[in-house]
Protein backbone atom coordinates (compact mmCIF):
# COMPACT_ATOMS: atom_id res chain seq x y z
CA UNK A 1 0.00 0.00 0.00
CA UNK A 2 2.91 2.40 0.89
CA UNK A 3 4.78 1.59 -2.81
CA UNK A 4 1.23 2.52 -4.25
CA UNK A 5 1.34 5.84 -2.30
CA UNK A 6 4.84 6.50 -3.25
CA UNK A 7 4.73 5.76 -6.68
CA UNK A 8 1.35 7.86 -6.62
CA UNK A 9 3.06 11.37 -5.17
CA UNK A 10 5.92 10.56 -7.24
CA UNK A 11 4.05 10.82 -10.34
CA UNK A 12 1.72 13.79 -9.42
CA UNK A 13 4.69 15.87 -8.77
CA UNK A 14 6.65 15.11 -12.08
CA UNK A 15 3.30 15.95 -13.89
CA UNK A 16 3.48 19.30 -11.68
CA UNK A 17 7.23 19.74 -12.71
CA UNK A 18 6.34 19.14 -15.89
CA UNK A 19 3.89 21.69 -16.45
CA UNK A 20 6.09 24.13 -15.61
CA UNK A 21 9.43 25.81 -17.32
CA UNK A 22 11.60 26.52 -14.84
CA UNK A 23 15.50 28.03 -15.28
CA UNK A 24 17.63 28.87 -12.62
CA UNK A 25 18.86 32.42 -13.33
CA UNK A 26 21.61 32.91 -10.22
CA UNK A 27 23.35 30.44 -8.56
CA UNK A 28 23.40 30.13 -4.50
CA UNK A 29 25.81 30.32 -1.97
CA UNK A 30 26.49 29.27 1.37
CA UNK A 31 26.32 31.85 4.08
CA UNK A 32 28.75 33.61 5.61
CA UNK A 33 28.31 34.84 9.50
CA UNK A 34 26.51 38.09 7.54
CA UNK A 35 24.25 38.07 4.97
CA UNK A 36 24.51 34.98 1.75
CA UNK A 37 22.76 34.50 -1.21
CA UNK A 38 19.50 32.10 -1.99
CA UNK A 39 19.52 31.15 -6.16
CA UNK A 40 17.02 32.99 -8.18
CA UNK A 41 14.63 30.69 -10.22
CA UNK A 42 12.70 32.76 -13.55
CA UNK A 43 9.46 30.04 -13.34
CA UNK A 44 7.23 30.64 -16.88
CA UNK A 45 3.69 28.79 -15.70
CA UNK A 46 1.13 27.43 -18.14
CA UNK A 47 -1.60 29.98 -18.70
CA UNK A 48 -4.87 28.48 -17.56
CA UNK A 49 -8.43 29.95 -18.69
CA UNK A 50 -11.42 29.44 -16.34
CA UNK A 51 -14.87 30.14 -17.52
CA UNK A 52 -17.55 29.77 -14.75
CA UNK A 53 -21.17 29.05 -15.63
CA UNK A 54 -23.99 30.98 -14.16
CA UNK A 55 -26.64 28.93 -13.06
CA UNK A 56 -29.74 29.50 -10.69
CA UNK A 57 -30.23 25.75 -7.80
CA UNK A 58 -33.29 25.54 -6.56
CA UNK A 59 -33.28 24.41 -3.17
CA UNK A 60 -36.36 22.23 -1.66
CA UNK A 61 -38.36 23.86 1.70
CA UNK A 62 -38.04 21.56 4.81
CA UNK A 63 -40.48 21.67 7.21
CA UNK A 64 -38.84 20.43 10.60
CA UNK A 65 -40.75 19.11 13.01
CA UNK A 66 -39.51 18.40 16.57
CA UNK A 67 -40.47 15.39 18.82
CA UNK A 68 -42.36 16.34 21.83
CA UNK A 69 -39.54 15.67 24.26
CA UNK A 70 -41.11 17.01 27.44
CA UNK A 71 -37.95 19.69 28.02
CA UNK A 72 -40.11 22.31 26.43
CA UNK A 73 -39.78 25.11 28.12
Amino acid sequence: MKRIIATTFAATAALGLAACDVEQTEEGEMPELEGGNMPEYDVDTPEVDVETEERTVEVPELEVDPADDGDAE
